[in-house]
């Protein structure tokens, strides 16, 4: 029998996210087992390789993601305000500039990469089939078809991520929430405010 394990997966992943955060793409396993306070070979023995780490931590991010999504939106009976909110979620933990920016190169060095890149776009397919709902129930009559309105919104947001990374003016939720509303206050029609 193995002996139990003391660091759960999502713990390690959650000190990857973290590792990344500091160290951009250029992150070790070694820097990860050190966030973690756990040795090399306790990652190395879970994930095989920072490979296999990164996979495990895109199938799990897209998850942890889609869960925390449908959590804001069943404590928020407005659909437009549940689409604002579960959007400003992706700010979470790269909130301030240099996080955004290791954050932002590292997803340069996973596009490239055809395991990862797939891993990027069902979480697109994931955000989408979460938005498009709420969307259809809005009623915001000067919006696209609501899939295409739900994949111009998540696009704004990973657009502002990277603008808010190359100059940080105020907090990333509130420039998020601010353009957001923007957005969506035109697609309900003139004079409206959201």
């Amino acid at each position: 029998m193995g002996r139990p394990k003391k660091i759960s997966d999502g713990e390690l992943l959650a000190a990857c996210e973290r590792a990344i955060g500091r160290h951009g793409p250029g992150f070790t396993l070694a820097q990860v087992a050190d966030v973690a306070g756990v040795s090399v070979g306790t990652v190395a023995g879970r994930f095989g390789s920072k490979h296999g780490l990164l996979l495990a931590l895109m199938a799990g991010g897209t998850a942890a993601l889609e869960a925390r999504m449908r959590s804001i939106i069943a404590a928020q009976p407005d659909p437009v305000a549940a689409v604002r909110e579960s959007l400003v979620l992706a700010a979470v933990g790269v909130d301030d500039p240099e996080t955004a920016a290791q954050h932002l190169a590292q997803l340069g060095a996973d596009l490239a990469d055809p395991g990862l890149r797939e891993g990027f776009a069902a979480q697109r397919r994931a955000v989408r089939s979460v938005l498009t709902p709420l969307l259809e129930e809005a009623g915001l009559p000067y919006a696209p078809p609501a899939r295409q309105a739900a994949g111009i919104l998540a696009a704004l947001v990973n657009g502002l991520q990277q603008d808010w990374a190359l100059s940080p003016e105020g907090a990333l939720a509130d420039r998020l929430r601010q353009d957001l509303d923007s957005v969506m206050s035109a697609w309900r029609g003139p004079r409206s405010a959201l």
